[in-house]
């Protein structure tokens, strides 16, 4: 068996150590957008079915506070609309208002 020489082993071992880097940062990718999707399911779910209106209330000002600096497009700003119209989100099960 004829052996490679040293540098073509380095150089392959150099490409292969880029694909194992490339596919550890789009797992690392793929976990941050699973977190940032449970974390905002989790806010929407808060936001409608918590029965604490004290709670929903903060929460929605807090969200109205810090969504408009955090979302550039205008597309994600409509995404929100809901959120950030004043009187969008009413107390679950009561039908009324939560200001």
């Amino acid at each position: 068996m004829v052996r490679k020489p040293i540098a073509q082993r380095i150089a392959e071992l150099e490409v292969r150590k880029k694909a194992l880097i490339a596919r550890l940062s789009k797992q690392d990718r793929s976990r941050d957008t699973r977190r940032k999707i449970l974390l905002g399911a989790l806010l929407l779910h808060r936001l409608a079915h918590s029965g604490d209106a004290s709670f929903v209330r903060r929460l929605r000002d807090w969200l109205r506070l810090e969504l408009p600096g955090f979302l550039v497009r205008d597309g994600d700003r409509a995404l929100f609309d809901d959120i950030l119209d004043e009187g969008a989100y009413r107390q679950p099960d009561s039908g009324e208002a939560t200001e």
